[in-house]
């Protein structure tokens, strides 16, 4: 049994926050994989920006202001500079990176990076290529996110559902551009089709408040747009969310060049839905192309793959027991093997 330790210094969350409703990608990602890890018998503290002190899941989740100089065989700096120089006498450092590299390029990075030599965890190739060869570092690992055992459990479909379509990330990432998108050239060859949309300033905590004006002039647009069949759903907690994204006939994403895994596409692939989006950022390495959904080089071919999921029920039958049988072999368990070899 290995002394681990994930400090993130953040928006505020803490070990029920998962649980009980929506959360964005990063916070997913940092409590699943301390939750993975102490499911494999490490003793496992978090500081973070929580409330209060708690034990959820066997891991300690502890205040920021309690951070004292602790040893530790393994220590995890999530994302921020403020992260990177705690915890001195850890035998091994890690600094894990959720958003492309080149917020990393300045001094108040480089110069601890460059003291430090942390490993640097990235979570798919175009995150890798985003830092730059020349600056400072340890090890470069790529080790993308898990898929929670929620998406993983679905069931497997017999029988296409309807032709409804799910959405499940930021209003930012790409929303407007899908309405557009499904209003023109979509909806009017699909009678009866529908686009649920899942999602909200609320998923993102202090960060989506920050947005909230942005973002709700995008969901604003979605709920005046009844009558072409999008429906504005409320955020789910995962578990939830699982089962709901599970009877959906496809889900359509455009990508996004700020994103390094994506969540939304990586779930719903397991789950067994087959998607559509185009290859920007990281989302095409989430998808195996005419396999288990399709990558569109542009927006007519865009709509015109998700009108073959729709409409086809060979095809969306194909893609469907595809992706349950290719997308859904990398669990949050195996991500923490990967995290254990850098003790």
């Amino acid at each position: 049994m290995s002394k681990i330790i994930l400090v993130d210094d953040g928006i505020t969350f803490d070990g029920d926050t998962l649980s009980k409703g929506p959360l964005g990608g990063a916070e997913t990602a940092f409590i699943s994989l301390a939750e993975a890890l102490a499911n494999k018998n490490h003793e496992v503290t978090i500081f973070n920006r929580c409330k209060k002190s708690m034990i959820r899941n066997n891991v300690t989740w502890k205040p920021f202001e309690d951070i004292t100089s602790l040893s530790c065989d393994l220590y995890i700096a999530n994302r921020g500079h403020t992260t990177l120089a705690l915890f001195p006498k850890a035998k091994s450092r890690i600094f894990w990176i959720h958003n492309p590299a080149n917020y990393l390029l300045k001094w108040r990075y480089l110069l601890k990076i460059w003291r430090w030599k942390p490993t640097i965890i990235f979570s798919s190739d175009f995150h890798v290529k985003s830092y730059p060869k020349w600056c400072p570092s340890g090890k470069r690992v790529n080790i993308p996110y898990g898929i929670s055992s929620a998406f993983l459990d679905t069931p497997v479909l017999k029988t296409p559902p309807l032709p409804r379509v799910v959405f499940t990330s930021s209003p930012l990432r790409s929303l407007d551009w899908l309405l557009n998108i499904w209003v023109e050239k979509i909806y009017p060859d699909l009678p009866g089709g529908e686009l649920h949309i899942f999602s909200s300033p609320k998923t993102y905590g202090e960060h989506g408040n920050a947005r909230i004006e942005k973002m709700n002039a995008v969901l604003d647009k979605a709920s005046s747009m009844k009558e072409q069949g999008v429906v504005l759903r409320k955020p789910l907690p995962k578990n939830k969310l699982a089962l709901e994204v599970s009877k959906f006939r496809a889900l359509l994403y455009r990508g996004d060049p700020g994103e390094t895994y994506c969540l939304a596409v990586g779930e719903s692939q397991a789950s067994g839905v087959p998607c559509v989006v185009q290859s920007i950022g990281c989302v095409a390495e989430r998808v195996i192309d005419k396999k288990t959904g399709f990558v569109a080089k542009d927006d007519i071919t865009f709509a015109k793959y998700a009108l073959k999921i729709l409409k086809d029920d060979s095809i969306w039958l194909s893609h469907h027991k595809a992706a349950i049988e290719n997308q859904r072999n990398w669990s949050w368990n195996d991500a923490a093997i990967e995290f254990e070899k850098l003790i």
